[in-house]
């Protein structure tokens, strides 16, 4: 492909298929990996190609491109399209318009487990350090690499030597060196579960680990019968497993000169047919060569959730350096000198990266894995001593598994004062909740540990985490010492760690926050923070942390701050709570205080429509609380700063600005988080009559506009100008019903028809009409009158339609009950956008008194 420097790269792609892989599917689309090659295999019942396991993956560049750059961008693709349901190839390559390059897929595998790779990165935008990591692990020796000017016959030949056009029927899949951790992944999905074993005690009692069964699996002959393939250094114990047997797993251990079978056990009911269903798509044992570099790799068999973790879930390299400036800072340039450092939750140990005195580093992790990963690291020149690299479960073993120079230092307070607990706890936390989005918000029962049952009075509800565990043991069982931890910003500002705070004392000397998702695989728009204690008697009260971008760059300040319960929002909102009486709609979602639970927070006709119902009733006496609360949690956007900040009690101000309610009443009525449906029950948030929006037949209740525009409602004045009477009479006077001629309908409408309504909370109500409104309230109103006089102007139009009920009618719903994006409707569409475009300008107007008046802190 000589001269072709401005080639378009799917022609290159084209042109390439055509010319080395005509006998090949170069069709097939995985993910966004540019070019597939696959075998074609004839269907005899449908006469058709359809494509086997992949052979190729390839990264395609229209101008020359240095080999390992385009195999790192390869690499983040690949790594964003491998979920363990995708076979891999059994190459991986690359071209540009003057070469191309193949690499046996095996060769990448570690990569996928390296804990500093920037796995954050756009495959786009792959930066120089990444390329030199992929030149470390993929040398030069292990590429194939050809220019298609000169070598057009041995590109031909590799091609036809190496790959397989695959024209003969589906065959069980030999296990190789590149597809034995897919393979693996497989078994875990569809065996493991229907083994009937102990998992506890083979973890904690023998060290045994599910790739154990696997080898012990892979390694017998087509009868099932145990091959000896399997030539290690026999461990204390191990498993061999015979499909003959009616128990055909055997642990083995370590008897002097023999070994005797200590445990036997099989599968569950149906666990033979699943087992026997797996291994007839793949053929076993493998090869002695691949036998034994699937042996010499253990490093690679781990679940894919450990995996990601590894290779994902890591602590991103950026901030393992700017954390270590910060302990540095609080400790002094020679810290590492003068102190000692314990990971006690190191996964691979990756945060170690950087520290240089191997002989004050200890790193332990819960699995065995991780260790092994470890002390592969330290052969291939990881600064870490091989005996300071160990399993340990910091949340349930006791410290007296901990090796002796490490408890020397636990035990002694001078040397306890300058031990460092590093860390980078597991985020996991506890919950059967649904979360808004339907997904589970936690994981179940993975709180109980040992440290949760010792310290569950002092965790309170902080013992749904996991992180909260990690501290709480550090401040009981090595006190003095220092912290330098990564995690949520929550046991600094969250309700539910209150109890928390009062036990994990000392002194935040320093900490910074970036956003999450600079952290792979974690999706959310919120804070991390890195935090360096001294642990003490100190209570936390507030910290100036500093606030960096995604790329590192320092970007102001953010004060962190504590609270009682007492002061948070939904203490506030709880003085205002009615019975059911008189109710026209109930607010749920008064169960949490900050930006991540706001999407709970609505508005429907009645609690019975609730699962599980956390909230209060409205009514008139409560319908301006109501209305600021809801208008206060979602005025304001939630980003990644604020979205662990806590709403608050506010100052008696907001109390006297008729404005700010009037804004807030408005906002609600408009929100989508005011879900009333006229098909459960009596619609009273109307905001409009009927001859206002042309409607054909009256509304069966006025409440809303009667509200709206002062007819409903007169109040005494208020005792005071900040504060509401103690006990304050609002009374339905001079009610002007509309022009209905329904009155026994009005009179019902009129908050089911009482005619007196004690109240301490609305005295600043009172004449509440129009002319109150602000400019953008009324924009508001101007744009609804608008959407319900298109409304009503329809057919079918329901009368007691409400702003839900429209929307739903234009836009039409999903199986699942979600409403769909869009309507076909031109004119609503229009309609619709004009609204919420007035409705987001009076969130805009609204938002600083939401700071002013103390709801929110910046």
């Amino acid at each position: 492909m000589n001269n072709q420097a401005h080639i378009r790269e799917e022609e290159l792609k084209n042109r390439v298929a055509a010319l080395y892989f005509g006998k090949f599917d170069c069709t097939r689309i995985v993910g966004n990996i540019d070019f597939c090659v696959s075998p074609k295999r004839r269907d005899p019942r449908q006469m058709t190609f359809i494509p086997d396991a992949p052979i190729l993956w390839a990264e395609a560049k229209n101008h020359p491109t240095d080999v390992h750059r385009m195999l790192a961008q390869l690499i983040l693709t690949i790594k964003g399209e491998l979920k363990g349901d995708v076979e891999p190839p059994r190459f991986v390559g690359c071209f540009d318009s003057e070469k191309i390059a193949f690499v046996e897929y095996h060769c990448i595998l570690p990569v996928f487990n390296l804990n500093d790779f920037n796995w954050t990165q756009t495959p786009s935008a792959v930066d120089d350090k990444t390329v030199e990591t992929v030149r470390g692990v993929i040398p030069q020796d292990k590429i194939v690499m050809f220019h298609f000017s000169a070598d057009d016959a041995e590109i031909k030949a590799f091609v036809a030597s190496n790959f397989t056009s695959g024209d003969s029927p589906a065959l069980a899949t030999p296990i190789d060196r590149n597809n034995f951790t897919f393979i693996y992944q497989k078994w875990r999905a569809e065996v493991l579960p229907h083994i009937d074993a102990p998992w506890d005690v083979l973890k904690k009692k023998y060290a045994l680990y599910d790739r154990d069964f696997f080898l012990a699996e892979m390694n017998v002959d087509d009868n099932g019968t145990p091959e000896v393939l399997d030539d290690r250094p026999a461990e204390d114990f191990y498993i061999t497993f015979d499909a003959n047997d009616k128990k055909p797993y055997c642990i083995h251990r370590k008897n002097e000169d023999e070994f005797d079978i200590t445990m036997s056990f099989g599968f569950k009911p149906d666990g033979l047919d699943a087992y026997s269903a797996f291994w007839r798509r793949y053929k076993r044992p493998p090869k002695r060569e691949y036998w034994d570099f699937i042996v010499s790799r253990l490093d690679l068999l781990v679940p894919q959730d450990v995996r990601e973790r590894k290779g994902s879930f890591f602590t991103p390299a950026i901030w393992v350096e700017k954390s270590q400036q910060y302990i540095a800072a609080v400790l002094g340039e020679n810290w590492q000198e003068e102190h000692y450092v314990w990971d006690c939750c190191a996964g691979t140990g990756n945060l170690l990266a950087g520290l240089t005195n191997r002989y004050r580093i200890w790193a332990s992790t819960l699995d065995q894995q991780d260790v092994d990963v470890m002390r592969e690291r330290i052969k291939n020149g990881a600064n870490l001593l091989d005996s300071h690299v160990f399993r340990f479960d910091f949340l349930n073993d006791s410290f007296d598994k901990l090796p002796e120079d490490l408890r020397d230092v636990i035990n002694d307070p001078e040397k306890r004062k300058r031990l460092v607990i590093y860390i980078n706890p597991p985020y996991a936390e506890v919950s059967s909740k649904v979360s808004v989005d339907g997904g589970l918000k936690g994981k179940r029962g993975v709180n109980a540990t040992e440290v949760q049952k010792k310290y569950a009075d002092l965790l309170g509800t902080a013992s749904r985490e996991l992180f909260a565990q990690f501290l709480m043991r550090i401040v009981k069982e090595i006190p003095g010492c220092i912290v330098g931890q990564f995690s949520k910003t929550k046991h600094l500002q969250g309700a539910a760690f209150a109890a928390f705070r009062q036990v994990f004392r000392g002194v935040l000397e320093r900490c910074f926050i970036v956003p999450a998702d600079t952290f792979d695989n974690v999706k959310g728009k919120f804070p991390i923070g890195f935090f360096v204690w001294r642990l003490g008697d100190a209570v936390f009260t507030s910290v100036l942390a500093d606030v960096f971008d995604r790329k590192g760059e320092l970007i102001g300040a953010k004060t962190l701050s504590a609270y009682t319960k007492s002061q948070y929002i939904n203490a506030w909102i709880s003085r205002f709570r009615q019975k059911e009486d008189c109710a026209i709609g109930y607010m749920d979602g008064i169960n949490g205080n900050d930006f991540q639970h706001n999407s709970i927070v609505y508005i429907v006709n009645s609690k019975s429509l609730l699962p599980n119902p956390r909230g209060i009733w409205i009514n008139l006496e409560n319908l301006v609380e109501v209305c600021v609360y809801l208008a206060v949690r979602h005025c304001v956007s939630a980003d990644w700063l604020n979205d662990r900040d806590n709403f608050l009690v506010p100052s008696d101000m907001w109390s006297v600005d008729s404005a700010f309610l009037s804004d807030c009443v408005i906002y609600t009525l408009f929100s989508d988080f005011n879900v009333i449906k006229s098909s459960v029950g009596v619609n009273h948030w109307i905001p409009f009559t009927e001859e206002e929006v042309s409607a054909k037949s009256c509304f069966k209740s006025h409440f809303m506009s009667d509200v709206l525009n002062g007819r409903a409602v007169s109040m005494k004045p208020p005792a005071t100008a900040s504060m509401p009477p103690s006990q304050g009479e609002l009374e339905l006077e001079n009610v002007e019903l509309s022009k209905c001629g329904n009155m026994e309908i009005c009179k019902r409408s009129m908050a089911g028809g009482a005619s007196h309504f004690h109240s301490s909370t609305l005295p600043y109500f009172h004449n509440f009409t129009i002319s109150h409104y602000s400019p953008a309230a009324r924009a508001v109103l101007d744009a609804g009158r608008e959407l319900w006089r298109y409304y009503h102007a329809q057919p079918d139009a329901n009368p007691n339609a409400s702003y839900y009920d429209i929307r739903a009618h234009f836009q039409g719903c999903k199986p699942n009950g979600a409403m769909n994006a869009k309507s076909n409707d031109a004119t609503y569409n229009a309609l619709l956008v004009a609204l919420r475009t007035a409705h987001k300008a009076l969130a805009a107007h609204i938002e600083p008194k939401v700071y002013e008046y103390g709801f929110l802190k910046r």
